[in-house]
């Protein structure tokens, strides 16, 4: 899970020192052995050195989870925010600084 998320906040970070604006979505579903079917749905842009996404993952039984991340960088100093919300509303806030 570590692995993924510092791919995900190295992505941010590498789309931030973009500084023409871009915008991306995508989509998805699978069928998984039981006949059900999830889908998951996503956004992202970035522009101006700040970039951002959604993402909206829909289960079989049809739970609804959410992750928003956004990433900026300004004078070699770089913020991650990201906001996972599960099928019950519950939330997970996690912010993190440093310095390249």
């Amino acid at each position: 899970m570590k692995t993924i998320a510092s791919v995900a906040i190295a992505a941010i970070l590498i789309a931030a020192s973009v500084s023409s604006a871009h915008a991306d979505t995508r989509s998805g579903s699978g069928t998984g052995p039981r006949g059900g079917t999830a889908s998951s749905t996503g956004s992202g842009s970035c522009s101006n050195g700040t970039c951002s996404s959604k993402q909206t993952v829909t289960g079989a039984r049809g739970n609804t989870a959410t992750r928003s991340n956004s990433g900026s960088c300004a004078n070699g100093t770089c913020t991650t925010n990201h906001i996972s919300t599960g099928p019950a509303g519950n939330s997970v806030k996690r912010s993190s600084t440093f310095s390249r």
